[in-house]
């Protein structure tokens, strides 16, 4: 009986969870992100791991959409204003000089995007965060502008679905 007691109390003493994404199944957006991105996109999808490449598109762009958890306060940190865009990219410049930041409208998630140069080629990565759900968007392309274009239209069209309301 101490045992039953012990267990309920600890039960009632967990702190609540807040909501996170809606949907935990990438496979699901699948058809959706590739309509998205266009003509020549193809595949390969995962409960936590999408991933659409085109060789046949300009700058041959490669698209990671990735479902995790990041719980260590960044989210807080970012709703609350303790941590601002500017101190995100300021992060991102120390990793890569070139690195640029911008925040993403993806409510009642938080997010931000930054771009950046991967030798001779480009990256761009969304973040978007919502109830320590982590929505990873990452782009791999010939330029900048191909990487960035492949995360935004993402970021806009499929991870409203993802992130829910």
């Amino acid at each position: 009986m101490r045992n039953l007691i012990m267990a309920l109390l600890c039960l009632t003493a967990a702190p609540a969870h807040a909501e996170g994404f809606a949907l935990r199944d990438l496979a699901a957006v699948a058809a959706s992100a590739g309509t998205a991105l266009g003509f020549g996109f193809v595949s390969r999808a995962a409960p936590e791991r999408l991933t659409l490449i085109c060789t046949t598109c300009e700058g041959a762009p490669m698209v990671d959409l990735l479902l995790g958890r990041q719980t260590d306060g960044t989210e807080e940190r970012v709703r609350a204003g303790r941590t601002s865009m500017a101190q995100l990219e300021a992060i991102c410049r120390e990793r890569s000089p070139d690195c640029r930041l911008s925040g993403l409208s993806v409510a009642p998630a938080v997010g931000w995007a930054t771009t950046y140069g991967v030798g001779s080629s480009a990256g761009a990565t969304a973040i978007i965060l919502r109830g320590g759900d982590l929505l990873t968007i990452r782009a791999l392309a010939g330029s900048r502008e191909a990487a960035a274009r492949q995360v935004e239209i993402l970021a806009r069209t499929v991870a409203p679905r993802i992130v829910g309301r």
